[in-house]
C-alpha cells in the first residue's frame, strides 16, 4: 500500500477500533469538545490508550499533565491512577477548563481531577512536587519551562512524555522560525543534553498527521 496521508489515517483507525474500542464517556467527551468549538488537537484514541497503558506499567499515582483542553487525555490518565490517584491538569483558556470538568465528572473520574486554570509558567511554581508522570500538551514555545518544571516537580524515575514533536519533519530545519517548530527543537536539545533526563522519541504518523512524541525518564 502507498504511505499516504489517508492510509496512515485508515490504518490508524482499523489500530483504535481493534485494541481501544468504542467508549461511550471518551466519544461524549469529543462531542462536547466539538460542540463547544474547541480546536481537534486532543490525542489520538491509540495514543490515549498509550498514556493510560504509561501510567499502568510505570504505577504513577500522581500525574501532572500540562494542556487539558476538553478533558479527553484526563480522562485516559484519570482512570490509569486508580482510585486513590490524582491527576493535576493545568489549562490555560477558562472556557476550555469548563468543557473538561464538565466531560471528567460525566466519566466518573472527577474525583481524582484537580484542574488548575492558568498559565503553565504561572501555575507550575504553586504545585507540590512528587509526580510520578508528566504529560506535556500545550504550548510548544514553553517546552524547556515545562521540561525543566517537571524534573523539578518528579523525582528519579518520573516518566516524562511530550507530545507532537514530529511537527510534518519540520524540526529538522535549524532555519526555521516557526515558533511552534523552534519550541519542538529547544525542547528535545533539552532532553538530549541536560543531565536530569534520559530519553528517547518516535515519530508517528495516523489521524494527526506525521506527527510523534518524546518519552524521557528522570534520573
Amino acid at each position: 500500500m502507498e504511505s499516504t496521508p489517508t492510509a496512515w489515517s485508515d490504518a490508524d483507525t482499523f489500530l483504535s477500533d481493534l485494541l481501544v474500542g468504542p467508549d461511550p464517556a471518551l466519544e461524549s467527551a469529543l462531542t462536547a469538545q466539538r460542540a463547544a468549538g474547541l480546536p481537534e488537537i486532543e490525542v489520538a484514541p491509540v495514543a490515549g490508550k498509550l498514556l493510560n497503558l504509561l501510567v499502568r506499567i510505570s504505577g504513577a499515582r500522581r500525574v501532572l499533565e500540562i494542556g487539558t483542553l476538553g478533558g479527553y487525555s484526563t480522562i485516559w490518565l484519570a482512570r490509569a491512577v486508580g482510585a486513590e490517584g490524582r491527576v493535576v491538569t493545568i489549562e490555560a483558556e477558562s472556557d476550555n477548563a469548563v468543557v473538561a470538568r464538565a466531560s471528567i465528572d460525566a466519566a466518573g473520574v472527577g474525583d481524582r481531577v484537580d484542574i488548575r486554570v492558568g498559565r503553565g509558567a504561572d501555575v507550575l511554581p504553586t504545585l507540590v512536587s512528587g509526580f510520578d508522570l508528566v504529560f506535556i500538551d500545550a504550548d510548544k514555545e514553553s517546552n524547556t519551562i515545562y521540561l525543566d518544571w517537571a524534573a523539578k516537580l518528579g523525582h528519579p524515575g518520573t516518566v516524562i512524555v511530550l507530545d507532537n514533536i514530529g511537527r510534518e519533519g519540520e524540526i529538522v530545519r535549524d532555519d526555521s522560525t516557526d515558533p511552534k517548530v523552534v519550541g519542538t527543537r529547544d525542547g528535545l536539545r533539552m532532553l538530549g543534553e541536560d543531565p536530569r533526563f534520559d530519553a528517547t522519541a518516535l515519530q508517528t504518523v495516523g489521524v494527526k498527521g506525521w506527527d510523534g512524541f518524546a518519552i524521557a525518564v528522570v534520573v
